[in-house]
């Protein structure tokens, strides 16, 4: 189990990108426009580094869904790799069989 506090500030993240998603969209799309003036390009630059870091989408580190844990993480099912075995033993994962040969 991940420490509850690196969960919890993982789930802080997700909420700030979904508030600021918007602003950070359009100052993005303006400092890309290169019909814009190259001050006012400059401008949307410095108010994209005046949002809040944790606002941006590449801080959010995939987590487990059960244990938290932030490595071996499947995006198909949302599992670390220790979780997945564990279901796929018990027959809980449509289509996934324990190998033997």
């Amino acid at each position: 189990m991940a420490k509850l506090s690196q969960i919890n500030r993982n789930k802080k993240r997700e909420k700030m990108v979904v508030q600021y998603a918007g602003r950070r969209a359009a100052l993005k799309a303006r400092a890309d426009d290169m019909s814009v003036a190259p001050e006012d390009r400059f401008a949307a630059r410095l108010k994209l580094a005046k949002l809040p870091r944790n606002s941006s989408a590449t801080r959010i580190h995939h987590r487990c869904e059960l244990s938290g844990r932030a490595r071996g993480y499947y995006r198909k099912v949302k599992l670390s790799r220790i979780a997945l075995r564990e279901f796929a033993n018990f027959g809980q994962v449509p289509g996934m069989t324990k190998a033997s040969w």
